[in-house]
């Protein structure tokens, strides 16, 4: 998105959209970021990316996080390359940080982190029954080069301790495709609504008072672009619109 803060929570607002999920903004912005989150009646998700010491980074990411009283934080958390005890040793620290501060932490299923792979994030979950993730299972579409097909068990798992959704549809080739109404995309649409469709039963049967979802897909290098034009192929704005419009459609009754 590009314009003010103001014009931007102004179009977000108008679409319909609940809230808005992104990066925490600068310290000297904060009042204005609340400000305008109150005026409109967003809710805020905020976002943390860990990065040199990833222990460290969470810590201050997510404290700093907290003081907006966030419905959630969504962490890019650790590192896909981190040995298994380094691994455990994040994910023990983020456990116990995310318990002071009171406020629901979802790691993200996303390339790059820890939880870049099907089978990285079951170990993870197996060893911690606390530990929330974000589906985005787009990059796992993409890492395993197939629609997950034979990674039952561990989706299986991962749909139990999803809490969050970036609704972005994924395929074999890459995390995200052109646009996710085109036909020829029918059925990688189809297998990712059906993975969100058994996470929103699961956490409604399971208690749940709200569900929260992002239409996520993303601008050029996520979105295809004509070659020696950089000209994405289509609309950003208009694809997460879609992408929110049919998933209102797909799930009316839990959609506000």
């Amino acid at each position: 998105m590009s314009g003010t803060y103001g014009q931007m929570f102004k179009q977000i607002a108008d679409a319909g959209y609940a809230g808005v999920e992104t990066t925490l903004p600068a310290a000297d912005r904060k009042q204005e970021f609340e400000e305008l989150l109150l005026k409109h009646g967003l809710d805020f998700i905020a976002q943390v990316h860990t990065n040199g010491n990833h222990k460290d980074s969470f810590a201050v990411q997510v404290n700093q996080a907290a003081a907006f009283n966030p419905a959630l934080i969504v962490a890019h958390s650790a590192r896909d390359c981190m040995g298994w005890e380094e691994q455990y040793d994040f994910f023990e620290h983020a456990i116990a940080i995310e318990k002071l501060i009171g406020i629901s932490v979802a790691h993200e299923t996303h390339r790059h982190r820890a939880m870049y792979a099907p089978w990285t994030t079951a170990a993870l979950l197996k060893e911690f029954p606390d530990l929330k993730i974000t589906a985005d299972f787009s990059h796992w579409c993409c890492v395993c080069e197939s629609l997950l097909e034979d990674q039952a068990e561990a989706i299986d798992l991962a749909i139990q301790r999803a809490i969050h959704v970036h609704a972005r549809v994924g395929h074999a080739q890459g995390p995200q495709v052109p646009h996710p109404g085109a036909p020829e995309y029918g059925k990688e649409l189809a297998t990712h609504e059906n993975w969100w469709e058994q996470i929103v039963k699961h956490r409604l049967s399971h208690g749940a008072a709200t569900f929260t979802v992002t239409s996520e897909f993303g601008p050029r290098g996520y979105m295809p672009a004509l070659p020696f034009t950089n000209q994405p192929v289509t609309d950003l704005w208009d694809v997460c619109l879609w992408m929110a419009k049919r998933f209102e459609a797909q799930f009316p009754k839990w959609s506000h």
